[in-house]
């Protein structure tokens, strides 16, 4: 029973099964996550993403064990637990626009994994397994955070 609830947990409730690219499919899950995690104050948003990285860890570990021990392509609970924290405090990211351009931005980062994030796929565990998307998310952020500054900057300035 435990192996199955954690396999859904894993798999994205199955999106991770996907033949076509299952990290984007089942990343999908992070977007309504993230939306709902928006809407809490700031320290609440904090608080939820730990425990939910928390959980991401043994859960990706869990499963990776069926797989040799390899972060398998449906192994994805990594990918949509991690994404929230790409736009954690950007209460902007709560317009449908902005928070589909934060997943679009975080899935090319957690894809092509420029460095540093490769370097945690190095890191053995369901730690390395979900240390590869926090960074991902947090390069998100970041490009996010200047993009979002930098644009109503000069929204202002032409106002």
């Amino acid at each position: 029973m435990l192996d199955t609830m954690n396999f859904w947990l894993a798999s994205g409730f199955g999106l991770g099964l996907s033949p076509v690219a299952p990290g984007t499919v089942g990343s999908l899950l992070g977007i309504p996550l993230a939306w709902w995690l928006l809407s809490r104050p700031l320290v609440q948003q904090s608080t939820i993403m730990a425990v939910l990285l928390a959980v991401a860890v043994p859960v990706c570990h869990a499963a990776a064990q069926h797989y040799a021990g390899l972060d398998h392509g449906s192994i994805v609970a990594d990918e949509y637990l991690a994404f929230p924290l790409a736009v954690i405090g950007l209460q902007v990211a709560r317009h449908p626009l902005v928070l589909a351009l934060a997943f679009v931005v975080y899935r090319f980062f957690d894809s092509i994994k420029p460095p540093p994030i490769h370097l945690a796929e190095y890191v053995h565990g369901g730690f390395g397994i979900v240390l590869d998307d926090v960074i991902a998310a947090i390069v998100t952020w970041l490009v996010m955070a200047i993009g979002l500054t930098l644009w109503q900057r000069r929204a202002s300035e032409q106002h």
